[in-house]
């Protein structure tokens, strides 16, 4: 497998109930690398932008104003598989049927207070950590990745 980005949140039901460092604990014993963290407290129009590919669904409206009612940790993961490997780890968006031992599954609550966010491919990888990250942001082993 190639080395590979991803972006990822950690949403606010997980900052607000202070589980954020056992999720980043968690990421970091999988074996992928944090090359770049913020955390953020997201405005209404970057929540729109940011989930605009949703704003026809009925739920887009809970969704901004979910993700707006807390900070969230918004991190760019780098390793072998990272997609992959940072889904896995997530385990089924619907907290309610993901396993115990996944992020959802121990620190959600629900299909929408599930904890955390991950990109599903690499071209939606590049799209979301360029929403959130510039390139000096991010450090990692970047001559190991095609150009982004």
């Amino acid at each position: 497998m190639a080395v590979e980005r991803t972006f990822a949140i950690i949403k606010p039901d997980a900052v607000k109930r202070k589980v954020a460092g056992q999720i980043l604990a968690r990421i970091e014993e999988s074996g992928l690398e944090i090359v770049a963290m913020k955390k953020m407290h997201l405005s209404q129009e970057g929540a729109r932008g940011f989930y605009a590919v949703h704003k026809e669904r009925p739920f887009f409206d809970d969704l901004v104003a979910f993700m707006t009612s807390g900070p969230v940790v918004a991190l760019v993961l780098e390793g072998e598989g990272a997609i992959k490997q940072w889904r896995d780890l997530m385990g089924p968006t619907n907290s309610n049927e993901a396993p115990a031992g996944t992020l959802r599954g121990d620190f959600g609550s629900d299909l929408e207070q599930n904890a955390t966010h991950g990109s599903d491919a690499p071209e939606t990888a590049r799209l979301e950590v360029s929403y959130f990250f510039n390139a000096g942001e991010i450090v990692g082993v970047t001559e190991a990745l095609p150009p982004q």
